[in-house]
């Protein structure tokens, strides 16, 4: 499988499995090890997570599975984010909902994920929502003190608009620290960081994308939806040309994107896993890669 380089101490798989659900998939460790290295047999090795996932029970049951095959951690890279606060935080308990980007919660947060992970760096730390009390020079501040001390390989955001993205990059360049991914929504349903030109930003910049959602989360494949139906047309006959499922599909239409889109998949089905990776062989046209994206706008291109 391809690789996308994220720093000089970095590099991504082109699809990345996604841990948002892993409480919801109720496996004992044994089954989720077995799908860790059925995922890493495939190329699959970026594993993508979040301190609040199963209301912070997630990293521990990645963790807990890591553990039973300790040589594993060599090939995999590691990415989880923070700066959501739910309530009851076991890092910094409130009985509200809120954002902390405060240099000190982000340290916290780091050493928690680290412990629940199992491991002793993050290949990657992502803020994973801007705030509007964000002070980018605390993110720096713990950003600096991360790196330094070896706990943090590569740093990026997730969600972050141009503006937000600006605020904080400028902090960090002065540093000479800066920000080498964004995670965004993005499928053929949910066009907004191709539209408002989020995407384009990032590309200008050298920032790699990570798309969160590839699938819209399932709402591609609900025809009542009109225009889920609108965009199936296209991508049924184009699954049937390739003979592949409507699943490689989306992964070759966000694929031939330039800006270097890895999908991050939320399921733990490996058939879906393999239906996604099959994606990564087929080469749209441009003319296919356009059909898609006019009917995911309900409008010709003018």
């Amino acid at each position: 499988m391809d690789r996308v380089k994220i720093n000089q101490h970095v590099s991504f798989s082109k699809i990345i499995q996604g841990f948002w659900r892993a409480q919801d998939w109720q496996w004992t460790p044994q089954q989720l090890n077995r799908y860790l290295n059925e995922l890493v047999s495939r190329g699959i090795t970026t594993m993508d997570h979040a301190d609040i996932y199963g209301k912070y029970t997630c990293e521990g049951i990645f963790g807990e599975a890591l553990k039973l095959s300790p040589e594993l951690r060599e090939n995999l890279e590691i990415v989880t984010k923070c700066g959501i606060v739910l309530p009851d935080s076991p890092v910094n308990r409130i009985s509200g909902h809120r954002y902390d980007h405060s240099s000190n919660h982000i340290r916290q947060s780091v050493d928690r994920s680290l412990q629940e992970l199992q491991i002793d760096h993050l290949d990657s730390l992502l803020i994973h929502r801007p705030s509007p009390l964000m002070d980018p020079n605390e993110v720096t501040d713990a950003l600096k003190a991360l790196v330094a001390e070896g706990k943090v390989k590569s740093f990026g955001v997730s969600n972050f608009n141009k503006s937000q993205y600006d605020l904080l990059s400028q902090c960090l360049v002065c540093d000479k620290l800066h920000i080498t991914v964004n995670q965004l929504e993005v499928s053929p349903y949910t066009l907004d960081a191709i539209e408002n030109g989020i995407i384009n930003h990032m590309y200008k910049d050298d920032v790699k994308i990570m798309a969160w959602s590839p699938l819209a989360g399932g709402k591609l494949f609900d025809l009542v939806d009109k225009k889920a139906s609108s965009i199936m047309s296209i991508v049924a006959p184009l699954a049937q040309k390739y003979q592949v499922s409507a699943n490689s599909i989306v992964t070759a239409w966000l694929n031939k994107h330039p800006a270097s889109i890895m999908p991050v998949l939320g399921t733990h089905n490996i058939s879906r896993v393999d239906e996604a990776v099959k994606g990564l062989d087929i080469i749209l046209t441009d003319q296919e890669w356009f059909d898609i994206y006019t009917a995911s706008l309900g409008h010709d291109i003018p």
